[in-house]
């Protein structure tokens, strides 16, 4: 896999959204080449790589109520990824190791993603 320097700056959360991403990407690969499979791949493509590109757009928020809801966001995309890769894996697109290889990534991100807006929302009084 290429390491970018992109993917490494900015703490877990981005580095790890964008791995996720990335695998996404590949996993999305796979299941059209190999699988042939068009419909269920393509809304996880969708949902899988949102909240990397949510957390960039966080960077860049216009006030902390908007930081938290683009990373909102993000957390409802990563729970949608998790329904399409356990659905995937439920009708055998997915073979039980390529379904725990990735599964992880997107727990890892969505607990991320919790406790930045938990945070966020601690700082300025909004829990």
């Amino acid at each position: 896999m290429k390491t970018h320097k992109f993917s490494k700056k900015g703490g877990p959360l981005k580095e790890k959204s964008f791995l996720l991403a990335n695998r996404i990407v590949k996993l999305y690969k796979h299941l059209t080449e190999t699988q042939r499979e068009f419909v269920l791949s393509k809304q996880l493509l969708r949902a899988g790589t949102n909240p990397g590109a949510m957390v960039r757009e966080s960077e860049n928020a216009e006030s902390d109520k908007d930081f938290i809801h683009k990373l909102s966001i993000a957390q409802k995309e990563t729970g949608e990824a998790q329904f399409w890769l356990e659905l995937l894996y439920e009708n055998e697109y997915l073979s039980q190791t390529e379904f725990e290889s990735i599964y992880p990534n997107t727990i890892e991100v969505m607990k991320l993603v919790s406790s930045s807006i938990m945070t966020k929302k601690k700082k300025t009084g909004l829990l």
